[in-house]
């Protein structure tokens, strides 16, 4: 309904500047890719009672691994060095959450500055070019007949992670472990090894992300990313996963993605900076968390 009723505003209320043009519909969607692949992973992430707040990090750390690498050795190591990054820290946050048992919010705040000091000393501030074509095609700038490739991975993502949430046992699992993690334990679900297994997830589709956004530009810098977080945030509220776990919908993430990626396109089109929209975001995700509250509560 928010889909249908944001739609509709812009289309009226920007109908003479192109919004409801299949370019700049497509360039929406295009746009929104790199958001709705850390939607499905954060959504995984919420739904197991955790958070991943080192994503938009990780984001700017695996593309420029990634982009040195494509550089200077080839493509295949350049895209497992970037994914690699999202395995470590992904790692690395589960790790200490299960085993120190540090709350994630702590652990991925903490990573979240580690992951920004490296991604900005690694190339001392200084932009990555990617001049590798089959690089930039299969990440960014290609397309599969009509359809553009970041259409196809966006697609892929959120089937996958619908079908996986759904229909396959670690998905009832995460849900089990969001939900009542104790009750979850005594039922032999391997709490821990799911907490782990969402907050790797979530960084490696951080990750991957990361190797999107390298594509599209064709080029990785320290900076992206960096205002990312809460785009996903409120976008997988948005979609009706739970704050508080136990709940999460992969489609719903897919669409509160559309939904900031058509906010933001209306917004800069009526003329608002950046700054308006980091508030309509902001206003967007407790709007959403308040709305939630009481089905949460029942």
């Amino acid at each position: 309904m928010a889909f249908v009723l944001i739609l509709a505003f812009f289309a009226v209320a920007l109908r003479d500047q192109g919004f409801l043009t299949p370019t700049n519909l497509l360039n929406v969607v295009r746009q929104t890719t790199p958001i709705t692949i850390m939607a499905v992973g954060l959504t995984f992430t919420l739904a197991a009672g955790e958070i991943d707040l080192s994503i938009g990090s990780v984001v700017a750390l695996a593309a420029l691994v990634a982009a040195i690498l494509v550089r200077d050795v080839d493509l295949i190591v350049g895209v497992v060095g970037g994914l690699g990054v999202g395995l470590l820290v992904g790692s690395i946050n589960g790790l200490l959450t299960v085993k120190l048992r540090i709350p994630s919010f702590l652990v991925t705040l903490g990573m979240l500055g580690i992951a920004a000091g490296f991604a900005r000393t690694i190339t001392n501030l200084q932009a990555v070019p990617v001049r590798d074509d089959a690089f930039n095609t299969i990440f960014g700038s290609g397309s599969v007949g009509p359809i553009s490739s970041l259409v196809i991975w966006s697609t892929a993502a959120v089937v996958v992670g619908h079908v996986v949430l759904r229909n396959l046992r670690f998905g009832r699992h995460v849900l089990a472990t969001g939900g009542d993690r104790l009750a979850a334990a005594y039922v032999g679900i391997r709490t821990d090894r799911v907490r782990i297994a969402v907050l790797i997830i979530s960084s490696m589709t951080a990750a991957l992300a990361g190797l999107l956004y390298t594509g599209r530009l064709q080029g990785a810098r320290y900076t992206l990313g960096e205002l990312d977080l809460l785009t996903v945030i409120a976008a997988v509220v948005i979609g009706g996963t739970s704050l508080f776990g136990g709940r999460g919908s992969v489609i719903g993430a897919a669409f509160g993605s559309l939904i900031m990626g058509m906010l933001n396109n209306g917004l800069i089109l009526m003329g608002l900076d950046v700054s308006g929209q980091m508030v309509a975001r902001g206003m967007i995700i407790i709007l959403a968390v308040a709305l939630m509250r009481e089905p949460a509560a029942r």
